[in-house]
């Protein structure tokens, strides 16, 4: 019985103190644009991504509305993905702000082109005054696989 309460304790530690390990990814267009935070933060096993909007290298927000704005802010992800070894089949979770919540199907059309079956499980919501005067933004959480 002892034996397996040292096991158990051992097998609690080694768990708790893996969990409780953080590191933080910052990207260069990051740091360029001296933004106040981290693109993605890992906590163990899962990554949390910030929010990402559709801008291009220098910071601006890509033109033409809504839907080059999900392309741009989709291949953002993936790069931060792509920089910790992971990728969009990685993502489990995704919250999507919307500033015109009737545009959601347009975000949704663009959406479906990164995203395979069975999609993550996400939110949406209209939202006024996003970053940079953005359509949109996404913020995602994904899980590194146990073979990483």
């Amino acid at each position: 019985m002892k034996k397996i309460i040292l096991i158990t304790l051992g097998l609690f530690i080694s768990i708790s103190s893996y969990s409780d390990e953080v590191s933080y990814f910052v990207s260069e267009s990051t740091k360029k644009n001296n933004y106040p935070f981290s693109d993605a933060v890992t906590v163990g096993d899962i990554v949390y991504l910030s929010g990402v909007v559709g801008e291009d290298e220098s910071g601006s927000i890509v033109s033409g509305g809504i839907v080059p704005e999900a392309h741009q802010a989709l291949k953002n992800i993936q790069i931060t993905l792509n920089k910790l070894n992971l990728s969009l089949d990685n993502v489990f979770k995704c919250l999507v702000m919307i500033d015109d919540i009737e545009k959601w199907s347009q975000f949704n059309s663009v959406y479906i082109q990164y995203f395979n079956k069975p999609y993550p499980a996400r939110s949406a919501f209209g939202a006024d005054g996003l970053a940079l005067n953005a359509s949109f933004e996404i913020e995602c959480i994904a899980k590194i696989p146990n073979d990483h």
